[in-house]
């Protein structure tokens, strides 16, 4: 199993609902996608960043099958300007 996480500090935090929405429009676009779960900065939590996702792929293809497809490249070209990102990829 491979865990994806990614972290994004947005220009306009306020851009999080919206970019919370166009990611989730990736949710099982490919086979050997088990979890895939984004969320915004909660208020009154402590957080660096406006937006996370946390996704469970089977194996490094389901993962790459994933950064390479169609959807996930059209949803990164549209997705509100970011000032940064993490990320954080491993094998459990």
């Amino acid at each position: 199993m491979i865990k994806h996480i990614v972290m994004w500090k947005l220009v306009d935090a306020t851009q999080a609902p919206p970019f919370k929405q166009l990611l989730e429009t990736c949710k099982g676009i490919v086979p050997g996608m088990r979890e895939f779960e984004v969320a915004v900065q909660a208020e009154g939590l402590e957080a660096n960043h406006d937006v996370a996702l946390y996704s469970v792929f089977d194996d490094a293809a389901s993962l790459q099958a994933y950064v390479v497809h169609p959807r996930h490249q059209e949803v990164v070209a549209t997705l509100p300007a970011r000032a940064s990102r993490s990320v954080f990829d491993y094998k459990t």
